[in-house]
């Protein structure tokens, strides 16, 4: 009990004179141990994560509300995440503070690269999800617009993907685009393969119009040639004339088709008549009351 008592004389009564520092497990212990250090680097962990939050909230805009890809997405994000990191590393704990200060240093550390990586995460996956949107889109326009083959043009979607997938992933993390890419690729095959169902039901359809229009000119040709059995060789003249008797009502028409004359009188008033005046455009056989077609089949 007394060495004791003056030991803790020792360490409160500094003006007897010099006297040695205290073990850091002492210290520890009297201010609460680990817990300072866990409260001291989480304050610090906080104000490097606001800081971030303002570009990653930028950043945010630019992809979600305004649909826009962020080109070099990836070394933007390993910059917000390197600067947050060295903003972070100016208050790493000395040797002399002990394993303590260490631990909970790490951990902090752990968690301040976990809560930035989530967000930008989040972020990276609505951004391959445009990216793919764009690829898509210029497959469909390639395969519609050009003469090359579907295959030519996926090739050319899945490198765009590519190229825009890779510039916006981060160097120092797990992220994948594997799965983005193998949807587009399937909606591409999917897209491809009921585009070639269309074209060859579209050519089939050609072909059964064909397949009809031969089969009507074949049936057509059976008719003529049974014409000309029953009848006889059909002239290639076919004559049509009409004559209206002058002053009169009577309608005269005359018709010469396939060998066969047909001359037909029929009363038909003029309803005209009134407006031509008395003897209408003439008193004889002219170009006013006479009408006449001609045709020929070779």
């Amino acid at each position: 009990a007394i060495s004791s008592l003056s030991g803790a004389s020792a360490w409160t009564g500094r003006s007897h004179g010099a006297v040695a520092s205290p073990p850091p497990s002492f210290v520890l212990s009297i201010r609460g141990g680990a817990n300072e250090y866990e409260t001291k680097f989480e304050g610090v962990k906080c104000s490097v994560i606001e800081k971030a939050s303002k570009k990653i909230e930028e950043a945010r805009r630019k992809i979600v509300d305004e649909g826009s890809a962020i080109s070099d997405f990836g070394s933007k994000a390993d910059e917000i995440c390197t600067a947050a990191i060295e903003e972070y590393a100016k208050s790493a704990p000395l040797e002399s503070e002990g394993s303590s200060a260490s631990s909970a240093y790490a951990r902090k550390l752990a968690e301040l690269e976990s809560s930035l990586d989530a967000p930008l995460q989040v972020l990276y996956l609505r951004q391959l999800a445009l990216l793919r949107e764009s690829a898509l889109a210029s497959y469909k326009s390639a395969s519609k617009a050009s003469d090359a083959s579907d295959y030519e043009a996926m090739l050319a979607a899945d490198a765009a993907f590519l190229r825009g997938a890779e510039s916006a992933s981060r160097k120092s993390s797990d992220w994948t685009y594997d799965a983005e890419r193998s949807a587009l690729q399937s909606v591409m095959s999917d897209f491809a393969s009921t585009s070639k169902k269309l074209a060859e039901t579209q050519v089939q359809s050609s072909q059964q119009q064909s397949t009809a229009m031969q089969f009507l000119q074949h049936q057509q040709q059976m008719i003529q040639q049974l014409q000309m059995q029953l009848y006889g060789q059909s002239s290639p003249w076919n004559m049509a004339m009409a004559y209206r008797i002058p002053d009169t009502n009577f309608n005269l028409q005359g018709s010469y088709q396939q060998g066969k004359a047909n001359l037909q009188l029929s009363c038909v008033p003029d309803e005209y008549a009134p407006m031509l005046g008395p003897n209408g455009f003439t008193n004889g056989v002219g170009p006013g009351n006479l009408g006449l077609s001609l045709n020929l089949s070779i």
